[in-house]
């Protein structure tokens, strides 16, 4: 293995890092915060260099693009990761047994985290932060489309660390070649636990080659129902937030499912969308009454439902029953996120109890799916498997646990 060394020296300091105290991890994180308000320019000069490789129509373009006002926010994140209560240490259980063995249960690091993820670089900052929060060093495999980016932000990292006496082994970022993926993936012994982030492309691949343990997280096809009882203005300013607000995310509405007794309503419902120019690939009843109505209009495909666009694009669907509803997302979802519209109590419980997926809302946009959002600091990605953690994953998600065992000469018979 090529990058066997590398691996080594990063585990090496995740025993060391595992010592730090609460403390000591808070004033490196807002320093590493006050760093990159200090040195943005040389952030953003990289960001230039890699934006000047993509054309901006392309949805991810959006993803890779750093500006004054997001490093504002990633450093804001980082302070608010820094401010959280420690997940380390925290007795989950504890009992005396008969014998008088005393058992204690506590969380601890998981050690070295790797992390790959594609045209995204706050997703460096987020990781690192995380991590370093929780006592894990990281190994990070950006891709391409964002190396130089991902190289300043690593660059400034270890700066910061070697400042504070820390060994920059406890964040490592790896070339962004698919060889070096890889590696990652079979560094068996190394990397505790990898996590991918990015398209379905990715998340397959990562699933099928690796021999570390891997969280699935990123890939979703996101549905909102908009029930026969759903109010209209509601339901126009959730499709329009969950659709519109940043198109390249992963939380970002791929279907609406509409009630056909409420087709009339449509063309209400997607007019502001027009402002933004989505394109909706509407099924034949949709079709027909979206028609002269709606600027951007096409017919549906059988490609148009369960696939993450990722874009200024919306497939729609009619059905005529929230079982049909529930039976179109159990077919298309990706357990990521959905959403109902309903002013039905009734009809959105049994929506949110039937549907599988990491969350589901009722009357709110499926754009609130992200660990800051939910209070949980910054996230490391959002979980869409079942084993492990699901949905946002932050602090404690990326935390395991030991048993301590107290005894006072005990023997087993």
């Amino acid at each position: 293995m090529e990058l066997k060394e590398t691996f080594e020296r990063v585990k090496r300091a995740s025993k060391k890092l595992a010592l730090l105290d609460d403390s000591q991890r808070n004033d490196i994180l807002n320093a590493v915060a006050d760093a990159i308000l200090s040195q943005k320019e040389r952030i953003l000069e990289a960001n230039k260099l890699d934006l000047a490789k993509m054309e901006p129509s392309n949805p991810l373009y959006d993803r890779l693009q750093l500006t004054d006002s997001r490093l504002e926010g990633i450093a804001s994140d980082m302070r608010n990761v820094a401010t959280l209560p420690t997940p380390l240490g925290h007795i989950t259980k504890s009992k005396t047994l008969p014998n008088g063995l005393r058992l204690c249960r506590v969380s601890v690091p998981f050690g070295v985290i790797g992390m790959i993820y594609e045209a995204r670089p706050n997703v460096t900052f987020d990781v690192f932060s995380l991590c370093f929060k929780s006592g894990n060093a990281c190994v990070l495999k950006g891709g391409k489309d964002a190396d130089c980016s991902n190289r300043e932000e690593v660059a400034l990292i270890h700066e910061v660390l070697e400042k504070y006496g820390i060994s920059e082994d406890v964040v490592a970022l790896l070339p962004a070649t698919h060889e070096a993926t890889g590696e990652m993936l079979n560094a068996v012994g190394y990397i505790d636990l990898c996590i991918p982030r990015g398209g379905r492309k990715l998340i397959d691949f990562v699933r099928d080659t690796a021999r570390v343990p891997v969280i699935e997280t990123g890939a979703g096809v996101v549905n909102t129902y908009f029930d026969e009882e759903g109010d209209v203005e509601m339901g126009k300013a959730i499709i329009y937030n969950a659709k519109t607000r940043r198109v390249s995310v992963c939380n970002a509405l791929d279907c609406l499912i509409i009630h056909k007794n409420r087709l009339n309503d449509l063309a209400k419902l997607c007019e502001k969308m027009a402002e933004k120019n989505v394109i909706i690939y509407a099924d034949e009843p949709a079709y027909q009454v979206l028609d002269n109505k709606y600027p951007y209009l096409e017919h549906a495909t059988a490609e148009s439902f369960g696939t993450e666009f990722m874009d200024y694009k919306l497939a729609i669907k009619t059905v005529s029953s929230l079982e049909e509803a529930l039976a179109h997302i159990d077919e298309n979802g990706s357990g990521h996120s959905e959403s109902i519209i309903t002013m039905n109590e009734q009809t959105a419980r049994k929506f949110q109890a039937q549907v599988d997926a990491a969350c589901v809302y009722w009357n709110a946009p499926t754009s609130f799916t992200d660990g800051a959002q939910f209070g949980l600091g910054a996230e490391i990605g959002i979980s869409t498997q079942k084993l492990g953690p699901r949905g946002p994953m932050a602090l404690e998600e990326i935390c395991t646990y030991k048993w301590l065992i107290e005894g006072e000469g005990q023997t087993r018979p």
